[in-house]
């Protein structure tokens, strides 16, 4: 997926269980990013895949459905009619290896990709996973320590991969902004809503704080930070 992945799993016997969760991730990329020549994603915008196969139409499905609840601002197809689900599959992948795990019967661990995660229950140390916002101008330190519970936490910005984000509407990156976090019960959720949230700059976290069962924090390029009224409850 172009990014680090981590797969924690407390307890015994994890072996197996940790080998399908990273074949999970490597599928993932193999079938959806729009970087490979042999992807689905890549065969669909040649025009050379008439019937996406179950999981593509669940993101197809899943886009359109995000692209409706952020007014637009959430948008897998460019400006030149292909289209990149990056946004949207990333938080689907790691929601999927989390049930995968959980189906095992494992119900403390931590899986993350690219700084956004999933975790439940509690780290080796027998205490709840803690998790470190970034500082986006200083990547080597945290500006926030959060303890999510069982949570997802998913983080949009630039500091480390410059612009890549897009409003749909303007076709330019957002302004203002540097660092968008959202903290959700399910990492699908926090993902998708953070990238459009960053997409919409200042007025993003104003997204969040409307949506129930979402709590944001945002920093602007002059370093100040807005959260949600609810964030703080996860701030340690």
């Amino acid at each position: 997926m172009g990014m680090p992945v981590t797969v924690e799993i407390v307890g015994a016997a994890t072996g197996e269980v940790l080998d399908a969760a990273f074949a999970w991730f490597r599928e993932v990329d193999d079938r959806f990013s729009p970087f490979k020549p042999g992807s689905e994603v890549s065969a669909l915008n040649r025009g050379e895949d008439p019937q996406p196969s179950r999981d593509m139409q669940e993101i197809l499905s899943l886009a359109e459905t995000t692209r409706w609840e952020t007014f637009g601002h959430f948008d897998i197809r460019r400006p030149d009619g292909r289209i990149d689900p990056s946004g949207l599959v990333k938080g689907w992948a790691i929601r999927r290896a989390a049930r995968l795990i959980a189906g095992a019967g494992h119900a403390d661990y931590l899986v993350e990709a690219g700084g956004d995660l999933q975790c439940a229950g509690h780290s080796s140390h027998g205490e709840p996973w803690r998790v470190g916002i970034r500082d986006p101008f200083n990547p080597m330190q945290s500006i926030k320590t959060l303890q999510p519970g069982d949570a997802g936490v998913a983080t949009s910005g630039n500091s480390i991969r410059g612009d890549h984000i897009y409003d749909p509407h303007s076709g330019e990156a957002p302004r203002g902004i540097v660092s968008l976090t959202v903290v959700a019960a399910d990492i699908f959720d926090a993902d998708r809503f953070a990238t459009a949230a960053f997409a919409m700059g200042e007025t993003g976290i104003a997204l969040i704080e409307a949506i129930t069962g979402l709590e944001g924090y945002m920093v602007d390029c002059r370093g100040i930070a807005t959260m949600t009224t609810g964030f703080r409850k996860f701030v340690i």
